[in-house]
């Protein structure tokens, strides 16, 4: 297998025409025999470079409206012969076939034409299989060719020959194969997404997931693991789509906790009113909604001042600059919101270590999607949380129906409480938690830890009581016995919201009608592990 292989002849067939005539001017100036295809030879002949259609190499015209144009032997033959091999270089001389030392193929907008929500019939017409063919045939015999499928890597091959004088090296063309291969995988686990989603077939034979890779992480949760963020294409805004205006790069944990705390904060419509939620490891220690942005903080950050510092903190509304003020009191890791103001960034420049990110809108909480987590041998999949619980669907079940203001409250904890790790209990009052329990093995010990977090911030806060007293809470799963429910009783809790279905639910109503509490199912739970 040789290191240096010449580059005489090149194919170029490209759906995105970005960098494609600068690229094949520079393949010019060296000599490069240029083959093309329909759109792509017409945009390099209108930049006045000679270039070779396919049709005439292959002696067969594009054809079935250019479902069929390069698969042909002339072009895979011309991929795929090995050129150190005495019967490969007999072949072609005695078919006419000749070398293509260089194939840039990037492929049918695919995961594109879906994301806009196209019909059927467009997305089938999407699905590229010459480019595939092509590229895998190319990659396959990186001995001799070079395979580019990024337009990122113009300039890289450029600089290549360059460097080696119109050869490229073995390495060179075994990382473009490497890439090659990602590519035409992602793209097939795309279309085979999409088919299952199209068949409504909720557990396919064989599934596929895949990437694009956004940033090398400079080390996972410790500093002994490497890690790395990859993108998967469908655009939901969030981290992934955010863009960074200051601030160093984000850690694998700081990409944890901000996806999650503004999956939480999307929960509050914008035209809601304005909402805040501060993560830390990946749990909420404070949310809060607010007749203004800054009220929404401040609200959210009375919950569990300690927690927040060092946190994360998600806005449902465009960050202004009484509230970055306030934000900017303590050491905050990340800030994610739609937008920010220019008086706001400008605030925020000072503060170094503080990443801020704009996502230019809210996600969606009721939008399908799909969610996977690795276990030993395989992985798990599921549907996204995405339930949601009405206010007329909710059922009391108690002797005394929730006032208008815990009803108002209860479906707030409700919406908070789904993000919360299991088992997970949430007091809230006007709008604001006032006290989280999260991921413990017990119910009753979140109910528990959540009551003395928010015993101590009334401590701090200087109140004559806990803002557990008077509260509603929120359980993620129902109550298997009716001590936790007596918890948060005792904590001052007067209105509970849970999914009900336990064994012991009437157990469970009667105690509450004893405490004068009010209750209301919703059916649904939020488990989140």
């Amino acid at each position: 297998m040789p290191n240096l292989a010449p580059l005489t002849r090149a194919l170029l067939s490209v759906s995105d025409k970005t960098g494609l005539v600068d690229l094949a001017r520079a393949l010019d100036a060296r000599g490069v025999e240029l083959l093309s295809t329909g759109g792509s030879a017409r945009t390099l002949r209108e930049a006045g470079l000679p270039v070779r259609d396919v049709a005439e190499v292959t002696g067969f015209p594009e054809m079935m409206d250019g479902r069929v144009k390069t698969l042909h032997p002339m072009v895979h033959g011309g991929l795929l012969a090995l050129r150190d091999d005495d019967a490969h270089v007999a072949a072609m001389e005695e078919h006419g076939i000749g070398p293509i030392d260089l194939l840039v193929v990037n492929l049918y907008p695919f995961e594109e034409t879906v994301a806009k929500g196209a019909d059927h019939d467009t997305c089938i017409e999407n699905i590229d299989i010459g480019g595939p063919a092509m590229i895998r045939a190319a990659a396959k015999n990186h001995a001799f060719v070079s395979t580019v499928t990024d337009v990122e890597d113009y300039q890289p091959l450029l600089a290549e020959l360059e460097t080696h004088d119109g050869h490229t090296t073995l390495a060179f063309r075994q990382q473009l194969a490497q890439r090659a291969y990602a590519r035409t995988a992602a793209y097939d686990a795309a279309v085979s997404t999409w088919f299952a989603g199209a068949l409504n077939d909720p557990a396919p034979r064989r599934r596929a997931f895949a990437g694009t890779l956004a940033q090398t992480l400079r080390y996972g949760e410790n500093p002994h693991q490497s890690a790395s963020f990859y993108t998967d294409g469908t655009n939901r805004p969030g981290v992934a789509t955010a863009t960074q205006h200051q601030g160093k790069e984000l850690s694998y944990n700081n990409i944890n906790d901000t996806d999650a705390a503004f999956e939480l904060v999307s929960e509050f419509a914008p035209g809601d009113g304005p909402a805040c939620a501060i993560i830390k490891h990946a749990n909420p220690c404070g949310v809060a909604r607010g007749a203004t942005l800054k009220e929404a903080y401040a609200k959210a950050f009375d919950c569990d001042r300690t927690s927040a510092f060092g946190g994360i903190v998600a806005l449902n509304q465009p960050l202004d600059e009484e509230t970055a003020k306030e934000i900017a009191q303590i050491f905050t890791e990340v800030v994610i919101a739609p937008s920010a103001s220019d008086a706001a960034r400008a605030l925020f420049a000072a503060k170094k270590n503080l990443r801020l990110l704009t996502t230019g809108a809210m996600a969606d909480p009721r939008a399908p999607g799909l969610a996977f987590r690795q276990v030993s041998g395989g992985f798990l999949v599921q549907h996204k949380d995405n339930g949601h619980v009405a206010p007329d669907a909710l059922r009391v079940v108690t002797k005394r129906t929730p006032s208008e203001q815990e009803m108002a409250d209860l479906l707030f904890a409700w919406k908070v409480a789904k993000h919360v790790k299991s088992n997970a209990i949430v007091y809230a009052r006007d709008g604001a938690t006032v006290g989280v329990g999260a991921g413990q093995m017990s119910r009753v010990d979140s109910a528990n830890i959540a009551a003395i977090k928010a015993a101590r911030m009334g401590e701090t806060l200087g109140l004559s009581e806990s803002p557990a007293k008077g509260s509603v809470v929120a359980s993620d799963a129902f109550f298997p016995f009716a001590d936790g429910l007596m918890e948060a009783a005792a904590a001052g809790a007067t209105a509970v919201i849970q999914p009900g279905g336990s064994m012991r639910d009437d157990e469970v109503i009667a105690a509450a009608d004893a405490a004068g509490l009010a209750m209301v199912l919703t059916g649904m739970r939020h488990f989140r592990h």
